[in-house]
C-alpha cells in the first residue's frame, strides 16, 4: 500500500485454457473454452445418465430449465431436487480426479485472510489450510480455472483443488467473512465523510426541490454504494423486505427476515433524500414527487439469479418511507412437498390441481406465503398445452408461458374487468391474484363452473370461514357448492436453526394442552436453537409453510347449501381428517422443525 510497490506474480501461459490447450488441474484435465470439459468428449449431462444419477427425461427437463435460467447444469438438477448436493459432488470428485473434502471444526484467522472477502464471495471458495508454498481451497466448481488461477497470482501460493457442496461453502463464507455489515459501514462511513456536499439536498418545502442537485447526489458514488450494499446484504441474510423508515431527525434501515423486523443500520438524516432519489431511479419512478405514493419495481440479477424488488414509495410527515419486497424466483419449488404439506394434505391439493375444472382458494393473512403456494401449484400445471391467463396486483413472478395481467384501477382495468375478458381468451387455467369484491368472485366461481380451473387468494383466517366468507360476497350457496374443489388455509413458522439447534427430551402428552391428538404417547427428542452468527442469534432460520386442507366433499357440499356457519364445517372436515393449522404445526414440532412457542405464535384456536 501507499509507494510500496505490489510484488507481481507472472501468470502461467497454460493456467488459462483459452489457447486450444487442455489444461491439468490436481488429477483432472479440463478442455479449452469452446469445447466439451467433461472428460473424454462427453457432455457433463451425458455422464450423469451413463452413471443412472439421473434419467434422460430429468436431465432434458434441467437443460430446458438451463436455456431460461442460464445457471449451471449441476445447480439446476440440485435446485429442482432430481439430485442431491452429496451425489453431485461425488460424481465430480470422481470424474476429476479432485478429493472431497471434510471442512475442520475451526479455520485459523491467518489461512481465512489469505483470501479476501471480496474473491470468495465471487467464486464461493474458501481456503481450509496452508502448507509451505501452498494454500488448500474449497471450492464447488472444479472446472473453474478462473478461481484456481485467481487465487494463486493473489497469494503467490500453489494451489491444491478440493471439493466440497455450494451449501457447505456458502455457510462458511457466513460464517468467517464478515456478512455485511463491515461493508455497509465503510460505505456508511464513507457516505458520512462527504456528508458536506450532501447538505444541498436536505428536506424543504414541496416545489422548492432542487431536482439537478438531487440527481447528482442520487448519482454520487457512495450513495450508489450504500444502495448496491444494503440491497446485496438482505439478498445474503435471506430478508423477505427492506424498510427505509424516516422519523424526526433520525434514518432506520430494517429487514424483515423470517417475518420478524430486525434494524441493522441507522445512516445520518441528511442522506435520506439522496438514498430516496437513488430507489426511485432505479425503479424508474418520479425523483420531483414527493407528495404522492408511488410504486416501482427493481430487476437485478447476481450471477445466473434473477431478484425481483417491488417497490414501494409512500409519503410520511418526516419523509419518503421506502419498502421493497424482495421477490426471488429460487423461492417458488417446483416439488410441492418442499413446502411443507402433510402427505394426506398434499394429496388433497394434488389432486386439486389435476382437476380439469373447479375452483381453488387459498387463503391466510397477508405475508402468510400464499402467492409462493400459489405460483408453485401453477407451475405443476404449467405446460405447452394448457393456455394460463392470471391477473394480479401487482405481477409479483413472471411465470414462462402464462400470460399475465396487471390491474390497473385508473384505466379501469379491475379485477372483474380483466377476468370477463379471460374468458373470451380460451384458458385452461385461471389464476386471480386476490378475490377482493362481489363481482370478482361471482365471475370467478361461474369460470370454475363453465370448465376452467381457477386459483385464487382470499383473506381469511381458516378454511372454514373462507366458505362462509365467500357466501357473504353474495356467492350464491348453490353455485359455490358446485363449483369450489378445495381450501387451504396456511401460515408461515420459523424453522429451528440447523446450525445451532439442541436436542432436548419431549413426550406428545405436553403437547395435548395445545390441540395435538396423540399418535403414540411415546417420548420423543424436540429441538430448540441455541442461537449463534448463522441465524443472528435467534435459534431460528428459514421459514415453513403450515397448511390446514379442507378438500369439499359431499358432506362438506350439502353442508354449504343450508349455510352453515364456519364453526360447523370445521368440525365436519375434522371428522373427516383434516388438520387444523395447530395440529399441523406441532406435528412439525414432534419433527424437530420448528418450536412449540413459534407454532402458538403463528396460529389461533
Amino acid at each position: 500500500m501507499g509507494t510500496e510497490r505490489r510484488q507481481e506474480h507472472p501468470r502461467p501461459p497454460e493456467a488459462r485454457p483459452e489457447d486450444g490447450r487442455e489444461v491439468k488441474v490436481g488429477a483432472m484435465t479440463v478442455a479449452p473454452r469452446g469445447q466439451s470439459q467433461a472428460p473424454v468428449g462427453r457432455r457433463f449431462g451425458d455422464l450423469l445418465v451413463s452413471d443412472r444419477l439421473v434419467t434422460q427425461e430429468q436431465l432434458d427437463l434441467a437443460l430446458a430449465d438451463q436455456k431460461r435460467t442460464g445457471e449451471k447444469l449441476g445447480e439446476i438438477l440440485v435446485r429442482l431436487r432430481l439430485l442431491t448436493e452429496d451425489r453431485l459432488i461425488h460424481f465430480l470428485s470422481r470424474q476429476y480426479g479432485i478429493p472431497e473434502v471434510t471442512f475442520p471444526e475451526k479455520i485459523a484467522p491467518e489461512i481465512i485472510k489469505l483470501i479476501p472477502d471480496r474473491i470468495a464471495r465471487k467464486y464461493g471458495v474458501v481456503p481450509i489450510g496452508r502448507t509451505i508454498g501452498s494454500v488448500t481451497l474449497a471450492l464447488a466448481d472444479p472446472t473453474n480455472l478462473s478461481a484456481l488461477d485467481d487465487v494463486a497470482f493473489m497469494t503467490g501460493l500453489k494451489v491444491v483443488p478440493t471439493i466440497a457442496s455450494p451449501s457447505v461453502i456458502r455457510r462458511a463464507i457466513e460464517r468467517y467473512y464478515e456478512t455485511a455489515p463491515t461493508a455497509i459501514a465503510d460505505v456508511l462511513s464513507e457516505v458520512e465523510a462527504e456528508s458536506a456536499e450532501l447538505e444541498i439536498i436536505k428536506a424543504q418545502e414541496a416545489g422548492q426541490v432542487n431536482l439537478s442537485d438531487l440527481r447528482t447526489a442520487a448519482d454520487d458514488m457512495p450513495i450508489i454504494r450504500l444502495v448496491n450494499s444494503v440491497l446485496l446484504d438482505a439478498l445474503r441474510r435471506g430478508a423477505s423486505d427492506i424498510h427505509i423508515d424516516p422519523g424526526d431527525g433520525t434514518l432506520a434501515i430494517r429487514y424483515r427476515i423470517d417475518g420478524i423486523l430486525h434494524e441493522v443500520m441507522a445512516p445520518p438524516k441528511r442522506v435520506e433524500p439522496a438514498l430516496v432519489s437513488r430507489i426511485k431511479i432505479m425503479a424508474s419512478l418520479d425523483i420531483a414527487e414527493r407528495r404522492l405514493p408511488q410504486d416501482g419495481r427493481i430487476k437485478l440479477r447476481q450471477q445466473s439469479r434473477e431478484i425481483d424488488f417491488r417497490v414501494s414509495v409512500l409519503p410520511s410527515i418526516f419523509g419518503e418511507s421506502v419498502v421493497l419486497r424482495l421477490l426471488d424466483k429460487r423461492a417458488l419449488a417446483t416439488d410441492l412437498s418442499q413446502l411443507g404439506f402433510e402427505p394426506a394434505a398434499l394429496g388433497e391439493f394434488q389432486k386439486a390441481m389435476k382437476c380439469p375444472h373447479g375452483l381453488v382458494v387459498i387463503t391466510g393473512p397477508t405475508g402468510s406465503g400464499k402467492t409462493t403456494t400459489l405460483y408453485s401449484a401453477l407451475h405443476t400445471v404449467n405446460s405447452k398445452d394448457r393456455n394460463i391467463v392470471t391477473v394480479e396486483d401487482p405481477v409479483e413472478y413472471e411465470l414462462v408461458g402464462a400470460t399475465q395481467v396487471q390491474v390497473s384501477d385508473e384505466i379501469g382495468r379491475t379485477f372483474a374487468a380483466a377476468l370477463r375478458s379471460f374468458l373470451r381468451h380460451d384458458p385452461d387455467v385461471i389464476l386471480v391474484g386476490e378475490m377482493r369484491d362481489q363481482e370478482t368472485a361471482q365471475i370467478a366461481v361461474r369460470a370454475a363452473l363453465t370448465g376452467h380451473l381457477v386459483l385464487t387468494t382470499l383473506h381469511t383466517n381458516s378454511a372454514g370461514e373462507t366458505i362462509s366468507r365467500l357466501m357473504d360476497m353474495g356467492v350464491p350457496s348453490f353455485l359455490l357448492s358446485s363449483s369450489l374443489r378445495l381450501v387451504v388455509a396456511q401460515r408461515l413458522a420459523r424453522k429451528v436453526c440447523q446450525e445451532c439447534r439442541e436436542p432436548y427430551a419431549g413426550d406428545e402428552e405436553m403437547l395435548i394442552q395445545y390441540g395435538h391428538t396423540p399418535l403414540g404417547g411415546k417420548p420423543c427428542t424436540l429441538y430448540k436453537g441455541r442461537g449463534c452468527h448463522a441465524c443472528h442469534n435467534t435459534g431460528m432460520k428459514g421459514r415453513i409453510a403450515l397448511y390446514e386442507v379442507l378438500p369439499v366433499t359431499p358432506e362438506i357440499r350439502g353442508l354449504i347449501l343450508g349455510k352453515p356457519l364456519a364453526g360447523e364445517i370445521q368440525e365436519v372436515a375434522a371428522k373427516q381428517g383434516m388438520k387444523t393449522l395447530r395440529e399441523a404445526g406441532l406435528l412439525k414440532v414432534l419433527e424437530g422443525v420448528t418450536t412449540v412457542e413459534e407454532v402458538l405464535r403463528v396460529t389461533t384456536e
